[in-house]
């Protein structure tokens, strides 16, 4: 068991805190892969070229990189629960204002995804808390597990926006709707989360904002954050720029651009399911890097393929290829419980450097090159990842759930 000391919740409490924290992992996934469903359309409406989307998809990354730094503390001071819950319904508004506020001009978007992504990153800090906390009372892996949740959402999100685009369906409407459902449905499901000092040991270096400036000075948790960093650019940038690269690119429908976009998801959600069984027999080192030669073929392929279909199986091996990394980053920066919440929110604030960076970077590119060829970056990244796998081996003498 991981838990070192003081009572720990019931088994009961336990599992109810699963199930919450699965609420809060599919409901992110949901709202976020809603609204990027709809920026094929949210971009023609406001005539924005590929570079000066990268800039408003810019938005949602400073929201979120604002967020992560002050995410220890509020946390320590809120907890997971109430983090969550707030988030949630921050996050709301946000989309709401998305969805009224494109049609009257860029200022309101601009605000509404800065809104957007502030709510997001302190979200998905407190609920990978929440999640490092019960795998730990639970006693085997599940972190890749609350991921899949998180694509599960995503997935239902880009197959649910592909259905309104098909149906016609106005974005406003749409966005409306995903709003009031996730502002209701995540503090709900919040309410079951075990407390965050539940069955664990107090430590001075654990609380707010010092245990966060600790974590800054650790050199194994710096490079799980630029390891991490490599993989949310290759998962953002296919989440921002799949469904545009395949619809420019390849001439298609704006449904089967989103489509190409659910696959994607889908193949990540797969991966994320089914990968514990591959962490716990093999380890975490060279299963990722297995991975991270799947995705660098994956992008490649997507972006050369000669024909949509094979772009397609692209999509499916890139989605592959990502779907471990961030979660198996998220769990090696909390394989020492007491140090958990500070090192994740360290590593979440360099990973997330990847949606500030990314967007604006194929962007750019994709004005000279475009935006399919730009995404040969994701290769790039996915390459400096496989160099420092080595990074999220347990530390030794640290108990893992690794056979």
């Amino acid at each position: 068991m991981f838990v070192t000391s003081a009572v720990a919740p019931p088994i009961q409490a336990v599992r109810a805190g699963v199930r919450g924290t699965y609420v809060a992992f599919i409901g992110s996934g949901f709202a976020f892969a809603s609204w990027a469903s709809r920026i094929p359309q949210v971009r023609d409406h406001l005539t924005l070229s590929p570079a000066q989307l990268g800039l408003v998809l810019l938005c949602i990354a400073a929201g979120s990189l604002l967020a992560l730094p002050l995410s220890g503390p509020v946390v320590h001071r809120f907890g997971s629960r109430r983090t969550v819950a707030g988030m949630a319904a921050l996050l709301a508004v946000g989309l709401a204002t998305v969805a009224i506020g494109y049609l009257a001009g860029l200022v309101p978007v601009v605000i509404g995804l800065f809104l957007l992504g502030f709510a997001n990153g302190a979200w998905d800090v407190a609920m990978n808390v929440q999640g490092a906390l019960v795998e730990r009372h639970l006693g085997r892996s599940i972190m890749s597990r609350f991921h899949a949740g998180y694509s599960v959402g995503t997935v239902a999100g880009a197959l649910v926006g592909a259905v309104m685009v098909a149906l016609g369906v106005p974005v406003t409407a749409h966005l409306l709707v995903v709003a009031v459902v996730v502002g209701l449905a995540v503090p709900w499901g919040a309410r079951a989360f075990v407390d965050d000092a539940a069955g664990i040991a107090e430590d001075p270096e654990q609380s707010g904002r010092r245990g966060a400036l600790a974590a800054w000075r650790e050199p194994r948790t710096l490079l799980i954050g630029v390891f991490v960093l490599a993989f949310a650019f290759a998962e953002g940038t296919g989440n921002d720029w799949i469904s545009v690269a395949t619809i420019d690119g390849y001439s298609t429908s704006a449904v089967l651009g989103t489509l190409a976009f659910a696959v994607f998801l889908a193949a990540m959600t797969l991966g994320r399911w089914f990968g514990p069984g591959l962490l716990d027999r093999y380890g975490r080192v060279p299963v990722i890097r297995v991975l991270a030669v799947l995705g660098i073929a994956g992008t490649l392929l997507f972006v050369f393929a000669p024909s949509t279909p094979l772009a397609y199986a692209g999509t499916v091996l890139w989605g592959l290829g990502v779907s471990l990394g961030f979660p198996v980053g998220m769990s090696a920066g909390a394989d020492e419980p007491r140090y958990a919440a500070g090192r994740v929110s360290v590593i979440a604030s360099i990973g997330y450097c990847a949606f500030l960076a990314g967007p604006p970077t194929v962007g750019f590119l994709g004005d000279h090159v475009t935006v399919l060829r730009a995404l040969t970056s994701v290769a790039v990244l996915l390459g400096l990842a496989a160099l420092i796998t080595a990074v999220v081996a347990p530390p030794p003498g640290v108990q893992s759930t690794e056979r």
